[in-house]
């Protein structure tokens, strides 16, 4: 549960600047969206490789 709460935190962290750009119209705060969205890509990236090594581990466990 720890890479959940941090990818929590992190969407969490990116909120100021979605806020910034949707509703004050800022560019600068789009910029840092998308890198914070780049970023959160390659979080959940890890987290999928993640869980498949975990599943792939579990079934050779079991087999």
């Amino acid at each position: 549960m720890e890479k959940f709460n941090e990818l929590v935190q992190y969407v969490q962290s990116l909120e100021t600047d979605f806020h910034k750009f949707y509703e004050k119209g800022q560019a600068a705060a789009g910029t840092r969206v998308r890198k914070g969205l780049s970023e959160l890509r390659k979080m959940c990236q890890d987290v999928r490789k993640n869980v498949q090594e975990v599943k792939s581990e579990r079934k050779a466990a079991k087999g």
